[in-house]
């Protein structure tokens, strides 16, 4: 189909104020972003994996290379102008754009969104969790959304027509996951500790329900 996978990972990761890259800090013995790249070469639906880096994270940059992806440079301005970047500058069409704080991301998550994007008919779909689940966790969400009556919370994954990335505003479809691997986006200190908790409680056999999705209607 053609789905191209966009990792951003060039953000300065100022808010948790590290000596060191965020995407490469240590969850169950190796750094995120070699989680994440895990899940999406094992996720068929997926046919080609991009790691966006900026002058913040050349190590990240490396450790993309080492795990034989993609890698691009963009400008480190801000998260969605170097989504726009990345897109325009490889002409990409179909986009799933994953945040690099998402350790516990698995391939039937990704395989799971994709399809519901493709089921939606719609531009854009934008993946969020409601804000009960992240409060369960204890994590701090950094905004949360009114859709038709549920608090939600985005997680950092969307996926776009890449062709349609310069409109201002595209219509889109809003998927409600019920997971608790997908809530655990890295911005703090806690963050990565629940993350480093939870994964564990995984690898011991108590994995998080089995995903739960629900698209909310625009």
């Amino acid at each position: 189909m053609g789905l191209v996978a966009l990792v951003m990972a060039g953000g300065a990761g100022s808010r948790m104020k590290l000596r060191f890259e965020k995407p490469l800090l240590d969850v169950g013995g190796k750094p995120m972003i070699e989680h994440i790249v895990d899940a999406l070469k094992n996720a068929e639906e997926v046919d080609r994996i991009i790691v966006a880096v900026s002058r913040y994270t050349p190590r990240t940059a490396s450790r993309a290379r080492e795990l034989s992806v993609e890698v691009l440079e963009t400008p480190g301005l801000d998260f969605i102008s170097d989504v726009k970047y990345a897109v325009k500058n490889l002409g990409l069409k179909t986009v799933l754009i994953v945040s690099a704080d998402l350790p516990l991301i698995t391939n039937r998550i990704v395989n799971e969104i994709v399809e519901n994007y493709y089921r939606c008919r719609k531009p854009a779909l934008s993946v969020m969790v409601p804000t009960v689940l992240c409060d369960r966790l204890g994590l701090k969400a950094d905004s949360t959304f009114d859709v038709n009556g549920r608090d939600l919370v985005p997680v950092g994954i969307n996926v776009i027509d890449g062709t349609r990335v310069d409109e201002a505003e595209l219509e889109q479809e809003t998927l409600v996951v019920e997971n608790e691997q997908l809530a655990v986006n890295v911005n703090t200190e806690e963050d990565l500790h629940i993350a480093r908790i939870l994964f564990y409680k995984i690898r011991q056999g108590n994995p998080s329900p089995n995903l739960g999705c629900a698209v909310v209607p625009s």
